[in-house]
C-alpha cells in the first residue's frame, strides 16, 4: 500500500549516518543482539514560499532534505515502549499505562502520539525498541518534529503489517501533532516529508491535497539556509493564536463569500468585503497574508518552470515582509538575516521558511557565491544581533524511506 517512490531502500551513508556506530549504541541501550532492528529514514523540509497559508487550505511549495531522522527500530511484544535518542539525554521505558497521554515538552511525545494514533485505529502496538538520531536542527524551522512523526508512523506500519496507505500515514502523523502534541499546524510538513522527491518540490494544494513535482532547476543557483540560531517553542510562541486569528476571519468572510476555507477566498473578494473588519483589523491582516501569500505561490511556481528566477527571488522578498507585517511571525535577528542576505551580490530573494518566531531564512544564492556568501552574511549577522548564524547547502532529499543495514 505504501507508494512505490519512497519504498525503495538506501545507504544511511548517503544522509549522513555512521549506522554502525548506531547499531552499536541501539544494542547498548536494549541488548539482544540476536534481535536486530531495522533503519528508516524521513527528511526535514524546507518551504521555499507559501507559509501560514496550509491550515487555512491554501497553497504551499515546499522540498525535502538531505538530512533528516534516522529511527532504528525492533518490535517486541512485551507490551512496554523503549525510546532513546542521540540528539537527546532523555530515555524512557514506559508500559501501555504510560504511553497515552503527554509527557511534558519532551521529545517521546512525536514518537508517542504516533504510537497513539495507532492504538486509536484499533491496530495492536504491543511493544517497541526505538533509537532516533536526527541530523535536523531542532527548533530551526525545518521540520524536524514531522520528520521524527513520519518515519514512526511510516516504521510501525511495516512492522506490524498494518497496510495503511501513506496519505492514512501523513494524516495520522498530523493528527499526532494536533491532538497529543497541542501545536495545530496544517498537514504540509507531514506531507513534505512523506511525498518529496530528490531533485524536486512540490506544489501542494493543502485543502484537497492535490500535488504535482516540480523539478528544481535553478539556473545556476543554490538553495541556502541560515539559522539565526534563535532558539524558538513552537508551544510557547503564538502559532496557535494566529490558527485562532485566521478562523476568525474566515468566518467574518464565510457569511459573505461562498468558502469553506480561508485559503479560497480571492484577493479582490477580501478587499471588497474590508468593511466587515472594520473591529478586528488584525483578523483582516491575518486575511490578507492568507490570500496574497497564495497568489505569490501560484505566481512563483510558473515563473520556476519557465526558468524566470528573478521573479521567484522577488515574489520570496515579498513574502517575508507579508510574514512580517500582515502576519507577525517575524522576529528581528530574521529580518535582519533577510536584510543582510538581500543586499549581497548574488542573492535573488531571501525569507523566513517554516512557522518563524525564529529559524531559518531560505534563500536563492548564485552557486559560485555560495561560499562568500556565508562569510560575508555571518559577519554582519553577528555584528549586528551577537549572534551565530549556521548556513546549510540544501540538496532537495527524498521522502520517508526504508534504509540498508
Amino acid at each position: 500500500m505504501i507508494n512505490e517512490a519512497t519504498d525503495k531502500g538506501s545507504d544511511a551513508s548517503d544522509i549522513g549516518f555512521d549506522i554502525q556506530q548506531l547499531l552499536a549504541l541501539f544494542y547498548e541501550k536494549f541488548g539482544n543482539t540476536d534481535h536486530p532492528p531495522l533503519a528508516y529514514f524521513a527528511p526535514g523540509r524546507v518551504n521555499l514560499i507559501g507559509d501560514h497559508t496550509d491550515y487555512t487550505g491554501g497553497f504551499v511549495f515546499p522540498c525535502g532534505t538531505d538530512t533528516g531522522s534516522l529511527l532504528l527500530i525492533r518490535r517486541t511484544s512485551d507490551k512496554h515502549y523503549r525510546l532513546a535518542s542521540t540528539n537527546f539525554e532523555l530515555v524512557m521505558q514506559l508500559n501501555q499505562e504510560q504511553i497515552d497521554q503527554p509527557h511534558n515538552d519532551h521529545w517521546i511525545n512525536y514518537p508517542l502520539g504516533v504510537i497513539d494514533q495507532f492504538r486509536q485505529g484499533g491496530f495492536d502496538i504491543n511493544g517497541l525498541d526505538c533509537l532516533l538520531s536526527g541530523n535536523v536542527p531542532n527548533g530551526a524551522g525545518l521540520s524536524s518534529s514531522a520528520s521524527i512523526e513520519v518515519v514512526t508512523a511510516f516504521a510501525i506500519n511495516a512492522l506490524f503489517d498494518c497496510n495503511l496507505t501513506l496519505i492514512d500515514l501523513i494524516k495520522m502523523a498530523q493528527a499526532a501533532e494536533n491532538e497529543f502534541v497541542g501545536m495545530q499546524c496544517g498537514i504540509m510538513d507531514q506531507f513534505a516529508v512523506a511525498m518529496a522527491q530528490d531533485k524536486h518540490a512540490m506544489l501542494l494544494n493543502c485543502n484537497n491535497l492535490q500535488h504535482r513535482q516540480v523539478p528544481l532547476s535553478l539556473q545556476g543557483n543554490s538553495i541556502v539556509l541560515a539559522n539565526t540560531n534563535q532558539r524558538r517553542e513552537l508551544n510557547d510562541s503564538a502559532y496557535n493564536q494566529r490558527v485562532a486569528e485566521c478562523s476568525r476571519a474566515l468566518e467574518l468572510i464565510a457569511q459573505h463569500v461562498d468558502v469553506i476555507e480561508l485559503g479560497q477566498v480571492r484577493l479582490a473578494d477580501l478587499q471588497q468585503h474590508e468593511a466587515i473588519f472594520k473591529d478586528d483589523p488584525v483578523a483582516f491582516a491575518r486575511a490578507r497574508h492568507v490570500v496574497s501569500e497564495n497568489a505569490r505561490v501560484n505566481a512563483a511556481v510558473p515563473a520556476l518552470e519557465k526558468g524566470d528566477i528573478m521573479a521567484f527571488g522577488k515574489l520570496m522578498n515579498e513574502s517575508h515582509e507579508s510574514l512580517k507585517t500582515d502576519f507577525a511571525v517575524s522576529s528581528e535577528p530574521l529580518d535582519t538575516l533577510a536584510g543582510i542576505a538581500r543586499t549581497q551580490k548574488g542573492v535573488l530573494g531571501s525569507r523566513l521558511t517554516g512557522a518563524g518566531f525564529g529559524g531559518c531564512t531560505v534563500n536563492i544564492v548564485q552557486e559560485n557565491l555560495v561560499e562568500e556568501f556565508k562569510s560575508v552574511v555571518g559577519q554582519q549577522y553577528k555584528e549586528q544581533t551577537g549572534l551565530s548564524a549556521d548556513f546549510y547547502l540544501i540538496n532537495p532529499g527524498a521522502g520517508v524511506r526504508q534504509i540498508t543495514l
